[in-house]
């Protein structure tokens, strides 16, 4: 009884890193069966396969392990349970043992009368004497977590010697000095090749090309991949089936108990409960896990409702290049939607049982009906409403019903604008009732808009209202991989779509194989062999960075013009300039997408013409505003939020001193960079609104007012409220810049009356890096804010004059202008807008240093 008290009093380990092995793990000793020491540890049972993957890619000793031996217990409920109940018992061997099939080794006895099969699972011509081996339990008393038991953990034959890999002299030159099986990364490789068409021969020579290119000889077991290994799967693969059974729901249980590791949401046909399937493979996972963690999650909730038996609903993070990536896909009626909460908490379990450290930075979500408070429960994170697929919608459907370029135009201006309305606070769902009486001579879209959208318009106006909006840096990533997965599942047999096991087969193979690929580091080297077009180039977004400035011309407010880069004779028209409305005469923005001479012209209205911002920027100033007006007890964020643009004028003042502008920069494009490191995503945007004292402006209907605003809080200039704002691309919720107020005083920077004392002083000055120029006598009001003496002397210790900062703004757009200064805040994490003067950052753009100001975090819940 003492040996398992120990046992169970040993923490559960999970390291940080995807892969472990048994060197981060703290093991301790217990003594085991017939007076031996074993060594034990506890980890997550989810991360068994990740233990034995780590333990597998050991240098010295690379290795698989394989089950010796395991068993399942069905315990009744009407027993008592041992202290020692096992609900599980696995046994893992290394496969270069136990029997010897060296010259003088041992068989055990059990082996001698082995009759060979057709199907060699135990590989015995490998047998190589290795004692080495462990057991895996998941006792009663913790369910959760496996129980690691080392019997013998070093590879040894029984005279105690290396028995294979490098450390073996007699493995040298041999195959026993690799792995005895290709890696996971090769196999899934192999097979993605496979599922696009690429045939045995093919993929050998490549693979030989390869290896004879960039090394002179083996240096692992995927090196020596032969024939055989690819012809085995192509054969496994090439006689497989979806239509398990003849009826489909059968069929998904079947294909569903057959990849039960990759299903981390299940709910079969029933009477009472919808059919609900979450697919995610190890692959996907990790791509979650790696460009998820503190970064952008989106929903793509409704591919193929108008085909396909089942719609998809896809979860998107983004990769380095900014293409969407689907990390899981579920599978479920449209009658489900309200049932989310279900796979939503298994997702989150799922990955936190990979790496319990992860965190979102936000959630997209495309339909307003999906259950955002479980999302914000569950993620902890912000949530912001993308917009596109109502927007690609609206598009598509003006172009097809409506023949007249001019009400096309005019038409999508004016939905533009009431969107635009409805955001800013100015308008309601009447705007839309006033559109459809301004056009009833285009009946035939007024009749698709009527019958479909208008009776979705009230929920949609309560969401853009309340959620921030995402940047069409977003929407083109999405749009991309919605466009993407359509071209996968066209020219099918239509009776194929109405079958479940179809989809989830065709997600699992095809579709996966042609992502999997294109973020495979050497997908150069196999494009040139297939003619599937499985290879995703730059997004829209991606492809407006390319076009230079000169080949934009600005007309009018109702038009431009963008020089074609293919045919330098053509150019493009853009109605709508600056608008997420516009419209092009390309191919791709006919088919109602968002194309890049739309967010070229966008670009360059917003950086020419004064006044012009998308969208997500007028959300992101109004979040700001509305944090300035936060209430007494969270004040500080307010002071905090002020403090912060002082810094930065003060930062530009710092440049501007002794130097000249040296005129604007050509082609610089918003949201160079990024702010992902400047600022923690917060829940609750529009809860802050409904906070505010008496005589508080709650919400905000102008631009304008954020100047007034920053006024009020002690300094003064034509752009305040630019200089504290982000670019129109940062989808991250912009008001998490500082640090909750009882985090905050937890340092003891303010005591609990509110003074600032000399020793928090010092605080605040190493904080805010002042060097002990903050003055003396400042003290905070009755509710904790700053008042408008002690704001003016807290300016003059960061060293700002009025007269600076009314007077000067001229100087600073001009010298920010300055190539070697840009390059300068660059560098520091700063992006800096050439005609406007603002501080640009987007969530979307590769991530930069850290920009050095002082700088708090803040989590309300």
């Amino acid at each position: 009884m003492a040996r398992w008290d120990k046992i169970l009093s040993l923490p559960i380990q999970s390291p940080p890193t995807f892969e472990f092995s048994a060197a981060d793990l703290e093991w301790s000793k217990v003594e085991g069966w017939s007076d031996k020491i074993e060594k034990v540890a506890f980890i997550p049972f989810d991360r068994v396969d990740n233990f034995l993957s780590g333990e597998s890619a050991n240098k010295d000793f690379p290795t698989r392990f394989y089950k010796e031996a395991g068993r399942k217990i069905n315990r009744s409920g009407t027993s008592k349970e041992k202290v020692d109940g096992v609900i599980e018992f696995t046994m893992y061997r290394c496969a270069f043992g136990p029997d010897d099939r060296r010259e003088g080794g041992s068989v055990r006895p059990s082996r001698n009368t082995y009759i060979r099969k057709k199907k060699s699972s135990g590989r015995p011509s490998i047998k190589r004497g290795c004692q080495c081996y462990f057991f895996v339990k998941r006792l009663v008393a913790k369910p959760m977590a496996a129980l690691i038991i080392y019997k013998q953990d070093k590879h040894v034959d029984k005279k105690g010697l290396p028995c294979h890999g490098p450390q073996d002299a007699r493995a040298v030159g041999t195959k026993a000095m690799f792995s005895p099986y290709m890696s996971d990364d090769l196999r899934s490789l192999v097979i993605s090749l496979i599922h696009i068409g690429f045939s045995v021969e093919t993929i050998m020579h490549i693979r030989n090309e390869l290896i004879e290119k960039e090394q002179e000889g083996p240096f692992s077991r995927d090196d020596l991949l032969t024939h055989r290994n690819v012809r085995r799967l192509e054969r496994s693969i090439r006689r497989s089936k979806y239509d398990l059974d003849e009826d489909d729901a059968v069929s998904i249980e079947m294909w569903s108990d057959k990849h039960e590791n990759d299903i981390f949401f299940r709910e079969d046909y029933s009477d009472s409960e919808p059919f609900i399937l979450g697919i995610q493979t190890e692959w996907q996972l990790q791509q979650m896990i790696k460009f998820g963690n503190n970064s952008l999650m989106a929903s793509d909730s409704r591919f193929g409702t108008n085909k396909l038996k089942y719609p998809v609903h896809s979860l998107l993070v983004f990769d380095s290049d900014k293409k969407a990536i689907p990390v899981a896909w579920i599978i479920a009626p449209q009658s489900a939607i309200g049932d989310a909460y279900k796979w939503i908490r298994a997702l989150h379990r799922k990955v936190h049982s990979k790496n319990p450290e992860w965190k979102l930075a936000g959630f997209i979500v495309d339909d307003p009906l999906l259950d955002v408070l479980t999302i914000r429960e569950v993620f902890q994170c912000s949530v912001l409403i993308s917009f596109w697929r109502v927007r690609h919608a609206w598009h598509k459907n003006i172009m097809e019903k409506c023949l007249d370029v001019d009400m096309r135009s005019e038409m999508l201006g004016r939905l533009g604008k009431a969107i635009y309305s409805i955001c800013k606070g100015k308008g309601n769902a009447d705007l839309f009732e006033s559109f459809m009486e301004d056009f009833i001579d285009c009946s035939d879209f007024m009749d698709y808009f009527r019958a479909i959208w208008f009776p979705r318009i009230g929920m949609w106006t309560a969401a853009l209202k309340s959620l921030p909006f995402t940047s069409q840096e977003t929407c083109s990533a999405m749009e991309s991989y919605h466009h993407k997965l359509k071209l996968m599942f066209s020219n099918e047999d239509a009776n194929v779509y109405q079958r479940a096991d179809w989809l989830v087969d065709k997600l699992y193979t095809k579709v996966h194989s042609c992502f999997f690929l294109d973020e495979y580091p050497g997908k150069e080297d196999f494009a040139q062999y297939t003619k599937v077009k499985w290879m995703s180039g730059l997004t829209s977004w991606g492809r407006a960075s390319e076009i230079p400035d000169s080949d934009v011309a600005l007309e009018d407010n109702n038009s431009a013009k963008v020089i074609s880069q293919h045919v330098h004779e053509k150019a493009h028209v853009v109605w709508n300039p600056g608008s997420e409305f516009a419209l092009c005469d390309c191919d791709w923005s006919r088919m109602g997408n968002l194309c890049k001479h739309v967010i070229k012209v966008n670009h360059i209205c917003r950086r020419k013409i004064s006044g012009a911002s998308s969208i997500s920027l007028f959300k992101y100033n109004q979040t700001l505003v509305n944090m300035l007006h936060i209430p007494a007890h969270d004040s500080l964020i307010r002071d905090h939020a002020v403090t912060l643009a002082v810094c930065v004028q003060d930062a530009l003042k710092k440049h501007i001193v002794g130097a000249s502008s040296t005129g604007s920069l050509d082609g610089v494009i918003e949201g160079e960079c990024s702010m992902e490191q400047l600022v923690t995503p917060l829940e609750r945007t529009a809860d802050i609104q409904t906070e505010a004292q008496d005589g508080v402006a709650v919400h905000i209907n102008s631009e304008e007012r954020i100047d007034q605003v920053a006024k009020d809080n002690g300094f003064h200039g034509e752009t305040v409220g630019q200089m504290i704002g982000c670019s129109d691309d940062m989808d991250v919720d912009p008001i998490s810049i500082c640090l909750s107020p009882s985090e905050f005083r937890s340092d003891g920077l303010f005591s609990t009356d509110g003074s600032l004392g000399k020793e928090n002083r010092h605080s605040l000055n190493a904080r805010f890096d002042l060097s002990e120029s903050l003055p003396s006598d400042i003290n905070l009001s009755t509710d904790g804010s700053l008042g408008k003496e002690d704001r003016d002397s807290l300016n003059a210790g960061l060293g700002l004059s009025e007269s600076f900062s009314s007077n000067n703004d001229s100087y600073i757009q001009d010298y920010i202008s300055d190539r070697e200064f840009r390059d300068d805040m660059i560098s520091k994490g700063v992006c800096v807008d050439v005609l406007e003067g603002t501080l640009a950052g987007s969530m979307m753009d590769v991530d930069p240093p850290p920009i050095q100001l002082p700088m708090f975090r803040c989590e309300i819940h």
